[in-house]
């Protein structure tokens, strides 16, 4: 690993951006094995130089993910630097006994640190408050077909890609075609409203990167933990769990018997065995 290399140097790119990311590609990528110990010795000891090292030697990761924002208008520059403030955030709170790699859980807070740059710095902020907002914010452009507005089949259309309302859509088009609003405008103390200035509206505590990783991990150990119980069944009990509960098609009670040879009721208490010892595995998985 190249231990030369300046401290400063991850607070900003600088103005040489070429310079930069041929500085930041020559670092070495760390091990499953230099990550764990480096993460420990930060971690258990507060070893400053550990986490230096760590943060150094995710610097490329930094710029791979800043790279996909180029489409705002906003300097490259800046946008690495927003998200090299969330990778050190990262490595601050990163538990190594957690069990995942660092750069799964750090671009989380990459994408949040970058995710509010854009939003405080685009003319338009006021757009993205909520999490389907956000999502049509950073989106919306490049599902677009054509210039010009959108047709009711193609808002229909990107409503149903993105996952979000039709009336979503539609609002995001016209905010994404308004004027420039001023950003911090004050709330004038004679008015009894609320001030609709895009500063008033960039805080958002839904989206925690932590709690966002710790769902993710708990539906992924769940789902490893469903498939395992299920591959300890034996063949005929399997079948049938799948076909009752997996299938996109569900077969019915008399359906199973009818393939086994045997009642609806033998059918039943069969998977309801199935389903005590898949539940015994999994508690004990």
């Amino acid at each position: 690993m190249n231990t030369a290399l300046q401290p400063a140097m991850i607070a900003a790119p600088g103005a040489n951006i070429e310079a930069y990311l041929q500085t930041v590609g020559g670092v070495a990528i760390l091990t499953h094995e230099q990550e764990r110990e480096l993460s420990e010795r930060y971690f258990y000891q507060d070893d400053v130089d550990a986490a230096r090292q760590l943060v150094l030697a995710h610097l490329r990761f930094v710029v791979h993910i800043a790279k996909s924002y180029s489409g705002y208008g906003l300097s490259q520059s800046d946008l690495i630097q927003e998200g090299n403030v969330g990778l050190m955030k990262a490595v601050k709170r990163f538990d190594p006994q957690v069990g995942v790699r660092l750069v799964s859980f750090a671009v989380h807070w990459i994408k949040a640190e970058i995710h509010e740059f854009v939003l405080r710095n685009w003319r338009i902020v006021k757009v993205a408050t909520t999490k389907s907002q956000r999502k049509l914010f950073f989106n919306l452009r490049s599902k677009k077909k054509r210039l010009g507005w959108m047709n009711q089949a193609e808002i229909k259309a990107i409503a149903e890609d993105l996952g979000v309302s039709v009336n979503d859509v539609r609002e995001m088009e016209g905010r994404l075609s308004a004027h420039d609003a001023t950003f911090d405008a004050p709330v004038d103390a004679d008015e009894e409203k609320v001030s609709t200035a895009p500063v008033h509206y960039l805080e958002s505590a839904t989206e925690d990167p932590a709690v966002m990783l710790e769902n993710d991990d708990w539906a992924e150990n769940s789902n490893n933990k469903l498939y395992s119980a299920m591959a300890n069944l034996d063949e005929r009990s399997r079948d049938i769990l799948e076909k009752r509960w997996f299938a996109d098609e569900k077969s019915t009670l008399h359906e199973l018997a009818a393939e086994y040879n045997v009642s609806a009721e033998r059918i039943r208490q069969l998977e309801k065995n199935a389903m005590k010892k898949m539940k015994v595995a999994m508690l004990e998985a």
